[in-house]
């Protein structure tokens, strides 16, 4: 049975009109709904896990052999440069964030080769480093009209 005004304690309170502040303008809605809004303590913390699972290679390095190899096809690109000739490029990507990185392998027409600066460049994209070169590839055009 509902309380009737005076039968309890309280009863006076239920008809009394809703307060308002004279100083304190009225809070919104989205700011009353954000003080019960989930609470992440561990803010970051599954990023940290992805990051953690994620997964990189380690450099190759080169054996003599593949060096000489990897030093003719070099010399190779470089007397057809005027041509900026296609390669099949394999290099190493290192990882910003951790130990590691990623290989690509990308089909490109080399710009110039710097020597000075031990560069690849390409005619679009990024300069490759010599030393995170692993393979080139020169596709034979011969059979190209």
């Amino acid at each position: 049975m509902p309380a009737e005004p005076g039968n309890d304690r309280y009863g006076d309170m239920l008809y009394m009109p809703h307060h308002r502040s004279a100083t304190h303008p009225p809070m919104s809605a989205h700011d009353r709904a954000a003080q019960f809004s989930p609470f992440a303590a561990l803010t970051g913390h599954s990023a940290a896990i992805e990051e953690t699972g994620r997964l990189t290679e380690e450099k190759i390095d080169l054996d003599e052999t593949r060096a000489e190899e990897l030093d003719a096809r070099m010399q190779q690109l470089c007397a057809r440069i005027d041509e900026m000739p296609e390669a099949l490029v394999t290099y190493f990507v290192p990882d910003a964030r951790k130990r590691g990185g990623q290989y690509h392998t990308l089909l490109l027409c080399v710009r110039r080769i710097d020597y000075d600066r031990r560069l690849l460049c390409p005619v679009q994209g990024d300069p490759i480093a010599f030393e995170n070169l692993l393979q080139i590839e020169i596709p034979d055009n011969s059979a190209q009209p």
